[in-house]
């Protein structure tokens, strides 16, 4: 089909000729014949020097090179003349053909063609000039127009220098216009366009300053300023370590930029039309709409809602809003006594605050006094890590791991960070961030005297005339007016605690009958109640009760339902399984919970209850002990069930436990949402279980997440419960669970390539399994221990474990364990060199996949398979199996096994001829390692980076790009192991 070519009075002219692609020519839409490739490359040469004489010399060098034709220079009249037969109309004679013959050589006219190469010339001139003149949309147009005009490789298929020398002009002109186009992108706020059109890039030009420094600049206009940073970091590490130089101006100028938040300088006309204000980039200052493709940057803000009109603080609030040293991170400690309103006043001041703190406002809660697992260093980390998008997926479980993380996420970054309900200073030290002029809110029971703090403030119970007046402004004046001495009375018993005047100003709030005397001589009335509230944290919880009597019935039973709830947060299923109502009624509940603020709603959709008030919830509940033992074996199951739904392992793999006749969820994909939602807090359902003395749900539980971790990469929280049920493993009435809890730890093991741990369980699991009569456990035993002789290069040791385990696992129509195994079979298989068996071992694989209907086994499955068509040299089905894998592992998340198909891809394109796509392929992969993975919790990090490396610089040495082959083959052998892969690695096949 003819492509259109536009330029200037192209209509009149009598021929058309491209050359961005293969070389055609049309006259009035007709194709026409050119002929071989040495005629067209005597075309290609005059047509791209237009109006220009071409000696013959020339045409002679630059088509033939070094090995001209024996006949010389007698040979270009036969080319001359079959183009000018194909070129010329009918009619028209020598003096009126379209190339001229001239003494020492020929000339092509220049208005009579109509030239793409000329057309792309103008197009992007034009976008220039509306470029400069303020006008991206038209640059946008223009530069789409020229891009629209390739059609594949320039001059494809042409031969000669020339034609070499041309290509490679016309190829970095294509790439001009790309980069020229995707900077006006991000001009006009089309961040996400513009990404996406980098993504394709960034293969073909490692080294290149101005397109990591536009790929920064649309990141910081996605929202996205760490990234972009990452970005600037990533470019001077290769820099260095590469090339050893430095980052150019352009880019350590764009670096600054971000740094400082300026939006003009980063953003330009996107930027003024957002309604960002210069280099302010203030949340406050950019709520005007933009364009299409450009959103109001907002920075992070996690500040619990506002606890209402502060009493009594007028001093500790302006202490801890008071301007801080600039330059220095500052530190503010508050230290009182439980329900004396710590939580209030920190974030009433970081309310205060937050405009100063462009960077976001991040809130954490320690537990030091909670029922609750007190939430480590480590969790916490991890935690704020993710609120700042700093981080998607696994992170370390080292401490000194995750610190180094979260300063250099942090050290470009201005914050509020509030620390509640803190320990020690130990607690502490770690969370502070790096980023000059950031400011640390601690709160908590404890003076923290080791921790180096700017300001100090401890904060009393409120003086009398302050307690009266906070109650005075909960009940109202007029009230307040007519029961002077009973308002302070009220204020007198609730010791100056403002939690405990507010829980009591709520009642009066919600009983108009009731009068303050009448409220006063409940409390006194109850000589345990009054003697509570007069000391320390029992006055909090004797106000919870008042609260709780006022209740309705459901409302009290919702309430202490939800004291037993697993997790510091829940939400609607959760809630529904602990009081066995439907959604519809448990979300009624809820709401009106949190009307009554007992219970918070941190954001839609998700509850939670303080802390003290989930002790006062669930002593309540420990008075029904029937009740309540049922609704935490509800809970229980509830996670039970979402474990085992989400698992790989289907039915087949849980032998024993509950049986549940129907699932709550409609599929695993929603079970594993769920279980996403739990986010850290899975190790605790496990602890919980087992603190409750339900051992047997503690394993069940541990057991079932096992698979679901090992997909997420969370090896840690895997080892971390199943050490909790290991030490309740005894308790359990199901015996499996001694070895099927060895078995996971030994599956866990293996993902950390810790094969000693893996030798040591399956070796206990396997003896427990046949003393026991569990064939199942057996048989993942039996895997475990060949897969230890896999590991340590014996494919034939592996071997007789390896088939008894796909016996057994046969006979239970276990297609997790069977497809598994054929796996290990079918490496056992490659390892020795028999590739045919190996194959059949894969391709059984994939047949359990596909029954299983899980996309993960299915695309490790194929991947496998494809390694040995690679090998056989059937690259045609191999990438066919690649594509499949890829496209499996894509719902899955799964960035390693995506990650080493892509790369293998690429191989199977190298091996049919097609060096570039492989280069592409194999930075693809890269790229998704680094974006995606992390060598401190990745153990195969490292080996996945030699493999992709290994085979981009084989694709760099087919292509003739040997300085880029040899840096590649370098970069592996400076990796930890790289010298081992280089002999003794797992190959390229």
């Amino acid at each position: 089909m003819e492509r259109r070519l536009r330029v200037g009075d192209g209509s009149r002219r009598a021929v058309r000729l491209a050359v961005l692609g293969p070389v055609r020519a049309w006259r009035g839409g007709t194709p026409l014949p050119l002929g071989p490739v040495r005629r067209q490359a005597v075309l290609a040469a005059l047509a791209l020097r237009p109006g220009f004489l071409v000696s013959h010399e020339q045409l002679l060098d630059g088509i033939w090179g070094a090995r001209p034709p024996n006949s010389g220079r007698k040979v270009l009249p036969s080319y001359v003349y079959a183009l000018r037969q194909a070129l010329d109309a009918e009619t028209a004679g020598p003096a009126q053909s379209l190339i001229r013959g001239e003494p020492g050589g020929y000339r092509l006219l220049v208005g009579e063609v109509q030239l793409d190469a000329t057309d792309l010339a103008e197009h992007a001139d034009a976008a220039r000039r509306a470029k400069v003149s303020g006008d991206p949309d038209t640059a946008v147009e223009r530069l789409s127009a020229a891009l629209a005009l390739f059609d594949g490789e320039p001059l494809a298929g042409l031969p000669g220098p020339f034609a070499d020398v041309e290509r490679q002009r016309l190829l970095e002109r294509l790439r001009t216009v790309r980069v020229e186009r995707l900077e006006c992108l991000v001009l006009l706020g089309r961040f996400a366009e513009a990404l996406d059109g980098l993504a394709t890039l960034s293969g073909s030009g490692p080294y290149d300053e101005s397109l990591a420094a536009l790929r920064m600049r649309a990141l910081y206009g996605s929202e996205r300023p760490v990234d972009a940073l990452g970005v600037y970091r990533d470019m001077c590490a290769l820099l260095r370590h590469e090339l050893g130089v430095e980052p150019g101006e352009e880019l350590r100028r764009v670096q600054e930029a971000v740094l400082r938040r300026d939006d003009e300088r980063l953003l330009g006309a996107a930027a003024r039309r957002s309604g960002y204000p210069g280099d302010s980039g203030r949340p406050g200052n950019s709520a005007a709409a933009g364009p299409p493709g450009i959103r109001p940057r907002r920075a992070v803000n996690e500040l619990p809602g506002d606890a209402g009109r502060l009493v009594g603080r007028d001093a500790e609030l302006a202490q801890l809003t008071a301007p801080s040293a600039p330059g220095s991170v500052s530190v503010v400690t508050v230290d009182g006594t439980a329900g004396v309103g710590k939580t209030a006043l920190v974030v009433r001041a970081a309310r205060e605050l937050s405009d100063r703190y462009p960077d976001g406002c991040l809130y954490v809660d320690l537990r030091a006094h909670s029922t609750r697992r007190r939430q480590s260093p480590e969790q916490a980390l991890q935690r704020l890590l993710r609120s700042l998008g700093a981080a998607t997926g696994e992170l370390p479980g080292d401490l000194d791991e995750l610190t180094a993380v979260w300063r250099a996420a942090t050290s470009p970054l201005r914050l509020l960070l509030v620390l509640d309900d803190a320990l020690d200073a130990d607690q502490i030290r770690p969370l502070l961030p790096a980023g000059a002029g950031s400011r640390v809110l601690v709160a908590g029971r404890r003076r923290l005297a080791g921790l180096d703090a700017g300001r100090r403030v401890t904060l009393e119970t409120l003086a009398s005339d302050a307690s009266v007046s906070l109650l005075t402004h909960l009940i109202g004046e007029e009230r307040a007016a007519r029961e002077p001495q009973a308002a302070q009375r009220l204020a007198g018993l609730c010791d100056g605690l403002p939690l405990a005047l507010r829980i009591a100003g709520s009642r009066l709030q919600n009983r108009d009958t009731w009068t303050v005397e009448y409220l006063v001589g409940r409390m006194a009335g109850d000589d345990h109640r009054l003697g509570e509230l007069s000391v320390g944290d029992r006055s909090v919880e004797a106000a919870f009760r008042l609260s709780y009597d006022q209740l309705a019935a459901e409302q009290q039973r919702g309430f202490r339902a939800l004291g037993l709830a697993p997790t510091v947060e829940f939400d609607v299923l959760a809630s529904a399984t602990l009081l066995d109502r439907p959604a519809v009624d448990t979300e009624r509940i809820l709401e009106s919970l949190v009307d009554t603020s007992l219970v918070q709603q941190p954001r839609p959709g998700r509850y939670r209850l303080h802390d003290l008030v989930r002790v006062h919830a669930r002593r309540l509940a420990d008075a029904l002990p029937d009740e309540a033992g049922a609704a935490r074996r509800a809970a229980l199951g509830l996670f039970l069930d979402a474990a085992r739904t989400a698992s790989d392992w289907g039915p087949a793999g849980f032998a024993t436990g509950p049986r549940l006749t129907a699932s709550r969820f409609a599929h695993w994909q929603e079970a594993e949402a769920w279980l996403d939602g739990a986010a850290g807090e899975l190790v605790d359902v496990v602890g919980y279980a087992a603190a409750l003395g339900e051992a047997d749900y503690a394993c069940w539980i541990a057991e079932a997440l096992c698979d679901y971790f090992m997909r997420r990469g969370r090896y840690h929280e895997s080892q971390a419960a199943l050490e909790i049920a290991l030490a309740h493993e005894g308790e359990a009435t199901d015996r499996r669970m001694a070895a099927s809890l060895r078995n996971c730890v030994m599956y866990t093991a293996g993902h950390q390539r810790n094969y000693e741990v893996v030798l040591t369980y399956a070796t206990e699991a396997l003896d427990l399994g046949r003393r026991l009569s569990q064939p199942g456990e057996e048989a993942r035993a039996l895997a475990g221990l060949g897969t230890v002789h896999l590991r340590r290069g014996d494919g034939d040791a592996a071997m007789p474990p390896l088939l008894a385990a796909v016996d057994l696992s046969r006979r239970l129509r276990n297609y997790w364990l069977t497809w598994i195994v054929l796996l290990f079979l079918g490496l056992a298989h490659q390892l020795e060199g028999r590739d045919a068996e190996a194959l059949a071992c894969f391709d059984d694989a994939c047949t359990h996949a596909e029954k299983a209907a899980r996309p993960h086994m299915l695309g490790r499955a194929l991947s496998c398979a494809a390694d040995a068509h690679l090998h056989f040299g059937h690259y045609g089905e191999a990438k066919r199996l690649l594509r499949r894998a890829i496209d499996q592992v894509l719902h899955t998340g799964d960035a390693f096994l995506c990650a080493r198909s892509l790369t293998r891809l690429g191989t199977a394109e190298e091996a049919e001829g097609n060096p570039e796509s492989a280069i592409a392929l194999h930075h693809q992969a890269l790229l998704l390692q680094r974006r995606l993975m992390s060598p401190l919790t990745e153990p195969n990090y490292d080996w996945l980076e030699m493999d992709i490396r290994n085979r981009l610089g084989s694709a760099y040495a087919t292509a003739g790009r040997l300085r880029e082959a040899s840096r590649e083959f370098q970069a592996v052998v400076d990796l930890p192991g790289g010298r081992a892969q280089q002999t003794h690695g797992p190959g390229r096949r």
